[in-house]
This record gives structure tokens, sequence and C-alpha cells, in this order.
């Protein structure tokens, strides 16, 4: 795959769903900054994209300007039930590295399922995503984010009904029109 079609495709996703829906009220912020890193990893087995992510963590250890970083990984992890359990180890590199409660993975994948859901109902999409990826986030810009944002608690509520007035339909069409 390209590299640079599918960051261009990613980026595009976050700007028109993620910021254009606002399912993240933080984002916008972060892109007009350029403080969003898109990267994507060449990694075709679990074992590659732990060390990418093992990388990428270190990168943001050491660039405090780069405040998240999406790390596309189309090669790898496909299937969505492969994709949720890697991300138990993903959580084990974190506390590896000493990193439980500085940095904290957000999942988005192309089959995203939430529990409780089918397969084809709109809420999925907001965690689906033109390829698997890993959203990796500093837990203290969360936080202070958090504090400074009322009803917090109800963004999950808004972007759920928000998807739901879509419909799944539009949102699988969209979703395939960020693809090469």
């Amino acid at each position: 795959m390209n590299e640079s079609e599918v960051i261009t495709s990613v980026r595009r996703w976050v700007e028109s769903v993620v910021v254009g829906f606002n399912l993240c009220p933080f984002a916008k912020r972060e892109l007009v900054k350029d403080r969003v890193r898109f990267a994507m990893t060449a990694a075709e087995s679990e074992e590659a994209l732990l060390t990418a992510l093992h990388d990428e963590l270190r990168f943001l250890q050491s660039h405090a300007e780069v405040e998240t970083t999406v790390l596309i990984h189309p090669g790898v992890l496909q299937c969505f039930d492969d994709y949720n359990q890697f991300l138990n180890e993903a959580d084990a590199l974190i506390a590896g590295m000493q990193l439980e409660g500085v940095i904290q993975v957000a999942s988005f994948h192309p089959d995203y399922q939430f529990g409780g859901t089918s397969v084809d109902d709109a809420e999925n999409y907001t965690n689906r995503s033109p390829y698997p990826l890993l959203h990796l986030l500093r837990e203290e810009s969360l936080e202070r984010v958090i504090d400074e944002t009322l009803d917090v608690d109800q963004i999950p509520v808004r972007n759920i009904e928000r998807m739901r007035q879509i419909g799944q339909p539009e949102l699988e069409r969209l979703l395939q029109s960020f693809l090469p």
C-alpha cells in the first residue's frame, strides 16, 4: 500500500468524520495546531506491530510537541476479533514501558463493533475507520480537556444519536469513500 495515500485517507476521515461530526470535541484543536502525527507501519504480524507501537511510544516520549499519534497498520489485524485481542498486548506494552497513566490507546477499526450491538448498528461507526489503527493519547492532556469540557459524559450519547440519525447505509458509504 502506498503510505502517502493511506495517511491521506485516514487524515481525511479524521477531518470529515471525527471532527466534521464533532465525535471528539478535542480533535479539531490539535489538528489545527498540527500536533497530530499520522504514522503508518508496514507491519504484517502482531510482533512487528508491537515493535512499531513500542517505537511510536518512544517517539511520543521524546517529542512533546506531538500531542497524539494515529498509528495506522493496514497490513495486520484485519479481523476485528484479533484486533480487539491485540489491545490487551498493547496495554501490556504500555504497562511494561511504565507508561500507564501517561499514554492510553483509543481503538479504531473498519469492522469495529461495541459489545451488545449488531454488526450493522450505526453506533459502531463512532469507532470505525478506513484502516485498523491505534490512537495514542497523552492522558494528562486528555484529563485537562475533560476537566474543561461541560457534559463530557454526554459525548458518547450524543455521538450514538448522531450516527443513528445519519444511518448505517450512509455511514458505510462515507467510510468506503476514504479508501483510495
